[in-house]
């Protein structure tokens, strides 16, 4: 980390010491004061706007300048150390003073934390006065962000405010020897939160076939017996939720193998402080209904000892912590608790009003939840770790930019949506939102941007939208109040991997994506485009087919299987091919009939057509089912020859889909058919325009960068050609990463001097 030092810092009798960062609510003040009474110093720790302040006096000074660059609290990130002298106070001893929130806000939240080992073996030792108690966390583990209302992180400032301390916590709060020494979460049976229900009770329900709706973190969670093919399928029923896979948690390491396959990097993402979903190669003990279609399972750890608690209590409330070490019988169903595409619930009153339906049990407590934050959702893709959701336990660490730049709010797109805020050199980009697609989560949207607005204590200069005049996103822009600027999907989402990366100076990028706005409002997916400046230019696209029904065909892929047997001449084979789809011989005739079907280039509407073509999915339930089931069925990909076409840049896979057509092909033949002529005319299509625009680094963005084997592949390929492929790593490849590339571009834009529009305030 930087660290700026006077000339005459080190030696002088008192320096005063300025960390920027992640530094509040981490047990920072309390390591401070440990590193003065160490090397027998004097003066003062404390939080403020910026940061953690400290003044120390003594001799030596230097030793402890070293401690504070490499030894840390575990939850903590230090981006920027000042040092400079000041004059002597001649006062003895080390405080912890009262933070002082005066000034311009420069210090963050930190994201909330999985239960630390520590607290873990409190919450299992009849000894500890936290025996079996939910709430018990310390400095280095539990809710932050979730839980905190304002700046500076203090107490008073969470939603632990209504929680006075008890004797014993006000102790440990106050001895500088205790790992809760300031933590600002320290609670007890005595003083804490209470739950609503005993774990005996939950773990009963459970063992009955009963759906649990339950508080955790970030908001409720629905839990099941995964195995109970009966109770998963109830929970589906209820949440109308038909086929979209649910997550599965395990209660300790020993349990994954009993239901997934993960690798070494798998285990350790797993492991990981924030407890993300991890997608895991599944190998059964689950009910067939956790995952229906698909070869890849979301598997979870527990990230609170709430979660603990309900597994201990599974397992018959076993002494100690040896029980973890063993795999346990029951693996649950943990799904996010709402209803109809609203947003994840968090309060009791929500929960009581919105899943009487759903759960047949409701576990609250008393502590509120302030900020809502899904799990987050990851897999292991290329060697590296990759989000397909970012939020709770990653949110709201910074994305750093790698230099300083004015002050925009960009807003993301309408799918999958997230809001992004910079701040000097870093961008904040929000916990995923969702679906603008219903009023409480188009609230939740903007209580998010107020939100992070306030907390960053920030004025944008500029908001940043899609081109879709339609999206509840631009439509929030055209409301701010502030100079806009619009921004093409694919642009966006090429330009977020250039930003995360430290990418400088011109680009070869393809986007492959569902759907994004084109010239004249196109249906673009399927983008070869190259950078120059701060420009992105469409260069190449994949052939367009029609997309009859415009955003129904997004839903229907046999209405894209339609569209690939018109493109091939075989219109007449609809009725045949597609015999249980009443409208597929009249669709069939309309599209003969009329060349002026609005089309489109996108990738993810040839998957569509693909699995259509092959049966493996006629009607999607959720976004991306029909890839989803049609990546399961791929062990090797295999090239066709002549599969593909490469004309002016039009990348044809025309050719491709007639294969899927021959007589008597297996499901499984023809998906990996399509996914390695897919790798294999995308490398010839990119490495094309790599050679003739000169450059050898290629950004690969987009949803359809989500699958896992054309990722992999196509990375490989390119590699293999002499190419350096970048993929999303800090952020997921879908629209949840749109806002990053959003404000990338308008950060360039302000800074080149382009002219923005004012929003129009309507």
């Amino acid at each position: 980390m930087p660290v700026r030092l006077s000339p005459r810092a080190v030696g002088d009798e008192r320096l005063r010491i300025r960390v920027r960062g992640a530094v509040q609510g981490v047990g920072f003040r309390p390591f401070v004061h440990s590193l003065a009474t160490r090397y027998g110093l004097s003066g003062f720790v404390l939080n403020d706007a910026e940061g953690v302040l400290a003044e120390i006096e003594g001799a030596p000074m230097d030793g402890f300048l070293t401690a504070l660059r490499h030894e840390r609290p575990p939850l903590a990130r230090i981006d920027m150390i000042d040092v400079m002298p000041v004059p002597s106070d001649g006062l003895l001893g080390f405080k912890i003073r009262a933070s002082n929130p005066a000034g311009a806000q420069r210090t963050q939240v930190i994201p909330d934390a999985a239960v630390c080992r520590s607290c873990l073996d409190e919450l299992f030792d009849p000894g500890s006065r936290f025996y079996l108690y939910p709430f018990v966390t310390c400095t280095h583990c539990g809710p932050r962000f979730t839980i905190t209302d304002r700046l500076p992180y203090d107490r008073a400032n969470t939603s632990m405010a209504g929680f006075p301390l008890c004797v014993d916590c006000a102790a440990d709060y106050g001895a500088p020897t205790s790992r809760r020494f300031h933590a600002e979460t320290i609670a007890c049976p005595t003083c804490g939160p209470r739950m609503s229900h005993s774990f005996e009770e939950i773990a009963t329900a459970l063992q009955r076939g009963k759906i649990v709706a339950l508080k955790a973190i970030g908001g409720f969670q629905l839990l099941c017996d995964a195995s109970n093919e009966r109770a998963v399928d109830a929970l589906r029923a209820r949440k109308h939720r038909p086929d979209k896979p649910f997550a599965v948690m395990v209660a300790s390491e020993a349990s994954l193998d009993r239901i997934g396959a993960p690798t070494s990097a798998e285990r350790a993402l797993l492991g990981h402080g924030a407890r993300p979903i991890v997608l895991v190669l599944g190998t059964g003990g689950v009910a067939p209904s956790v995952a229906p279609g698909l070869s890849f399972i979301g598997i979870m750890l527990p990230s609170a000892p709430v979660h603990y608690l309900v597994f201990h209590a599974l397992a018959g409330q076993p002494q100690g912590t040896g029980w973890l070490g063993e795999a346990q019988a029951m693996a649950l169903v943990a799904t996010s608790a709402n209803a109809g595409g609203d947003p994840l619930i968090v309060t009791d009153a929500e929960a009581r009003q919105d899943l009487v339906g759903i759960a047949d049990m409701i576990v609250t407590h008393d502590r509120p939840i302030l900020v809502r934050a899904d799990d987050s959702v990851m897999a292991v893709i290329d060697g590296a770790p990759t989000f397909i959701r970012r939020s709770r336990g990653f949110v709201p660490e910074p994305i750093d930019l790698g230099e300083d730049g004015p002050v925009v709010l960009a807003v993301g797109g309408h799918l999958k949506s997230t809001l992004c805020v910079t701040r000097g050199r870093e961008a904040f980009v929000s916990q995923h939102v969702g679906d603008l697609a219903t009023t409480a989560t188009v609230q939740f949207y903007a209580e998010t941007a107020r939100r992070m607005l306030t907390m960053l204590a920030v004025k944008p200069e500029l908001i940043v939208c899609d081109l879709h005049p339609d999206y509840r996103s631009t439509l929030f822009a055209e409301t701010a109040g502030l100079p806009i600027l619009r921004i093409q999907h694919h642009a966006g989402h090429l330009a977020a991997v250039a930003a995360e990366h430290h990418l400088i100076g011109p680009l070869v990028g393809v986007a492959l994506d569902g759907h994004g706005y084109g010239d004249k409002g196109a249906a673009w997916g399927g983008e070869l485009m190259v950078r120059a400046g701060a420009e992105w230019q469409r260069t190449g696209h994949l052939f367009p087919l029609a997309m009859p029904g415009g955003d129904r065909a997004a839903r229907e892929p046999w209405r894209m299987g339609v569209a690939a047997l018109i493109s091939l001449g075989r219109g007449n084979e609809a009725v045949r091919r597609f015999p249980a789809i009443a409208l597929a011989g009249p669709l069939a005739e309309l599209l003969a009939a009329d060349p002026k079907v609005p089309t489109t280039s996108s990738m993810g509407r040839l998957f569509d057509a693909a699995a259509a073509l092959l049966g493996v999915c006629l009607q999607q339930s959720y976004e991306g089912q029909a890839a989803m089931e049609l990546e399961a069925l791929v062990r090797v990909p295999k090239c066709l020859p002549g599969g593909y076409s490469l004309t002016d840049r039009v990348l044809d896979f025309r050719p491709l889909l007639a294969s899927l057509l021959e007589p008597g092909i297996a499901n499984r033949d023809g998906a990996e058919l399509f996914h390695g002529t897919l790798i294999a005319g995308l490398a010839e299509w990119i490495s094309e325009a790599a050679g003739h625009a000169g450059h050898r680094n290629i950004v690969l963005g987009g949803g359809c960068f989500m699958n896992r084997t054309l990722s992999e592949g196509l990375s490989s390929a390119l590699r293999r050609r002499g190419l350096f492929p970048w993929l999303p790593r800090a952020l997921p490849a879908n629209d949840g990463g749109l806002s990053l590339g959003q404000a990338a571009l308008g950060r360039a834009g302000l800074v080149l001097g382009c002219a923005p529009q004012r929003s129009s305030g309507r």
